[in-house]
């Protein structure tokens, strides 16, 4: 690619580095202070005062009643599922241009995923696609979504934020009211992202935000699932905790429970993280700002934040003319110490999903061939 010279020496002139990397985690808080604190009480596990602090944080944060802080992302949305309803046999509708932590999240329930494009101006599950898939494919019998091709249950919808970007969020969740969908919301990327106004992962019934080493706030690892729904949120601490039932001593576990609590030590490593999210999110508008100006003078396509949302900006990207284009530029930045990376392979090529059912996937192929992600680590 001929422009990729001009746009490595911008890259590299903004963070002024030899190597850059796609998206580093910062610690310039409170991070050792709380971590001292945490190591010098004892409590580095899953119980201790950090744990129950980031929950009232971040729930706060994003206007939910209940955070329950767990050990990834991941294990977020399989608890955010299994809590909605969804069990073994149903299937749920997702977007392929994913990262796979989603569709793998479906599985673990015993579901099977359902595989419905993308908009091009979001990046996101397309309300359109959704909308003609359930009238061609599905009808309503007792209340509940059936799949007339294969006679399974749609029990749940889960839209992901691509790259922190929203979709458009409310429409899916109309349209997943009406044909008896639960909205389960893979918020993953998107802390410090709104929607008209009102934060993502609050629109259904339930949302998950990750916290591995690449987001916007990190402790290495660790999620949490959000929700307006008291008892839904008792029932995701209880399945996260080995479904013990609390007692000053004996063991007794009433279900099939799972160790996904988030231990104390890295709560409090995201308590220091949460109290700088607000200077990240505007650093990296800034450097978004940056991007679009330098991208524009240059030709190239950068994708920006959709109508009527306010975008983390998690990861920028640029979108080429062609593979070929996007496969020199990605050998050419990466042997120049600039690490970019394509978009995912979409879900349905993967060999576990490549059964899925799913529609024409226009959008998300189109995309799959020239979406590159640039560097967007925060600035310092």
């Amino acid at each position: 690619m001929k422009k990729c010279k001009s746009i490595v020496d911008f890259i590299k002139n903004i963070y002024k580095k030899d190597f850059i990397a796609l998206h580093e985690p910062v610690f310039v808080g409170n991070e050792k202070k709380y971590l001292n604190e945490c190591i010098d009480s004892t409590f580095v596990s899953s119980v201790g005062k950090y744990v129950d602090k980031f929950e009232e944080m971040l729930a706060e944060y994003v206007g939910a009643k209940f955070a329950v802080a767990v050990s990834n992302g991941t294990s977020a949305l399989f608890i955010a599922l299994k809590t909605a309803g969804v069990k073994q046999g149903d299937e749920v509708i997702t977007q392929p241009l994913t990262f796979v932590a989603t569709a793998n999240a479906i599985s673990y329930c015993g579901a099977k995923p359902v595989f419905v494009d993308v908009d091009l101006d979001t990046l996101g599950l397309s309300p359109k696609a959704l909308k003609e898939f359930l009238e061609k494919n599905c009808e309503i019998k007792e209340n509940r979504c059936i799949n007339k091709t294969t006679g399974k249950t749609i029990k749940a919808c889960v839209p992901m934020h691509t790259f922190g970007h929203p979709c458009k969020i409310d429409e899916i969740k109309e349209i997943c009211d009406d044909w008896h969908i639960e909205l389960v919301e893979d918020a993953a990327e998107s802390l410090g992202s709104f929607y008209k106004n009102k934060h993502t992962g609050t629109f259904g019934k339930v949302g998950i935000f990750s916290f591995n080493g690449n987001k916007i706030i990190t402790a290495g690892g660790g999620g949490v699932i959000v929700t307006d729904d008291e008892r839904l949120a008792k029932k995701a601490k209880h399945l996260t905790t080995t479904a013990k039932v609390p007692h000053p001593y004996e063991y007794y576990h009433d279900e099939t429970g799972y160790n996904f609590r988030m231990p104390n030590i890295n709560a409090a490593l995201l308590v220091a993280q949460m109290e700088n999210l607000d200077k990240f999110l505007e650093n990296k508008r800034n450097l978004a700002k940056k991007y679009e100006e330098f991208f524009k003078s240059i030709g190239v396509e950068f994708i920006k934040e959709p109508i009527n949302a306010k975008s983390n900006y998690w990861l920028n990207a640029i979108k080429l003319e062609n593979k070929t284009q996007r496969d020199e530029f990605l050998e050419c930045s990466n042997k120049n110490k600039v690490m970019t990376r394509p978009i995912w392979t979409l879900m349905n090529k993967l060999p576990m999903y490549k059964t899925c059912q799913t529609d024409s996937l226009e959008n998300a192929e189109y995309l799959e061939e020239r979406i590159v992600n640039i560097p967007s680590g925060v600035v310092l």
